[in-house]
């Protein structure tokens, strides 16, 4: 077991690190599975772990020893204190009971009956935006789908989704630390507001039937509960899937020799979404892990009470495990992937996601034959959490 001493500041990378993280994280990845990282734009005496191989990050996303729930270490965090407990942050008993009230809204069979839905309203936004012939696709095309399946879903009403848009980006990718603060109380108000508008009004939507739900021993959710799953479902339900959908196209367009592979023969779009979500997901690095207590990760060890990020984006670029990684390659097996994570915290959306992401590409691909970039995309979000640009222009 090694004893690592020296810390990595990752923002001295600047904003190359931002804008392309991958051979910051190769460069890691060479001199060893897990580093002493300060994170950008972090606090001089903020420190964590970060696994950057694939094993160690399958490995650590699925130890028990590694614990989400910071209430554990005496710990808390701003969402929590807002919001509430939520999936990401509990661990079992709590993740368990959870995770069963909410995930019979997330079965593949329940994810299917939403597929006429979800062709329907990438029909609707393709029809407004292909007339006009250039576009940015992420105000166009990729937010605008998965909000608007999520709010469905959810019962958000139509007049709400453009405000909650701009609060939720700020919660995932905040420009500071204050407007963080301001981002999370206006979504806790708001996310408190709708449920009480539900409890008086129930509709036949997954909230209301959230806030009717009880287990077979009785068990519901309290308020609290509710305003954390509603939280994570709005945030993570649509966050994701537009950066899935925009880094996927970006990816393409960056590589016309895929895309042309890809269109012809549109029944490689299953395995294209996946090696999408290998080589650029959406999340960049899982939530915090906190070591419960003192564990071994790729032979480095970690003490109680220290916090672990695990790199998503690391681990599947890790040529131990996908040779010659940086190549996009859409007839590549990228199964095992961990875009959507591992273990018991696996994400709960994902059929949801890989629906949306597939109807999404193929049909735009299909109505937009001379689908181009126009111009570079717009900076790419800062923090770890997610991965995506501001903007992509594209024409066609």
């Amino acid at each position: 077991m090694s004893e690592v001493t020296e810390v990595i500041d990752l923002g001295e990378y600047g904003d190359a690190f931002r804008t392309d993280p991958h051979p910051f994280y190769a460069e890691l990845r060479a001199r060893g599975p897990v580093h002493r990282v300060r994170p950008p734009g972090a606090d001089p005496d903020h420190e964590t772990w970060l696994v950057v191989g694939y094993e160690e990050a399958r490995a650590a996303l699925a130890d028990p020893r590694l614990a989400k729930d910071p209430s554990k270490l005496d710990m808390t965090f701003l969402d929590e204190e807002q919001i509430g407990k939520y999936l990401l942050s509990v661990d079992p008993p709590d993740h368990t009971r959870l995770r069963s009230l909410v995930s019979r809204a997330f079965t593949m069979r329940r994810v299917e009956l939403l597929r006429p839905r979800i062709q329907e309203i990438t029909d609707d936004l393709l029809d407004a935006m292909l007339p006009r012939g250039r576009a940015d696709l992420l105000e166009s095309f990729a937010f605008p789908l998965p909000i608007t399946v999520i709010c469905e879903l959810l019962g958000v009403p139509e007049m709400d989704r453009a405000e909650f848009r701009k609060i939720s980006t700020e919660v995932v990718a905040p420009a500071g630390p204050d407007s963080e603060y301001d981002a999370v109380v206006a979504l806790a108000t708001y996310l408190t507001e709708l449920i009480e508008d539900k409890r008086c009004a129930p509709g036949d939507d997954l909230l209301s039937d959230l806030i009717r739900t009880t287990a077979e021993d009785g068990d519901r959710l309290s308020p609290g509960e509710l305003r954390g799953m509603a939280y994570l479902l709005l945030i993570a339900g649509h966050e994701t899937t537009v950066n899935l959908i925009a880094n996927g196209v970006h990816a393409l367009l960056t590589h016309p020799d895929q895309l042309a592979a890809l269109r012809a023969d549109m029944s490689l779009i299953d395995g294209a979404v996946e090696e999408m979500l290998r080589w650029e997901g959406p999340v960049e690095a899982a939530t915090f892990r906190f070591a419960a207590e003192p564990l071994e990760i790729g032979g480095v060890r970690i003490e109680q009470g220290q916090t672990v990020l695990v790199g998503l984006t690391a681990a599947d670029r890790d040529p131990a495990r996908y040779p010659e990684p940086d190549r996009f390659d859409i007839r590549r097996d990228p199964r095992g992937h961990v875009a959507f994570g591992h273990g018991i915290h696996y994400c709960l959306g994902a059929p949801l996601a890989r629906l949306e992401g597939r109807t999404a590409i193929r049909t735009l691909l299909e109505r937009a034959p001379g689908l181009a970039l126009d111009g570079p995309p717009g900076p790419w979000l800062p923090g770890m959490l997610i991965r995506g640009m501001r903007s992509l222009p594209v024409r066609w």
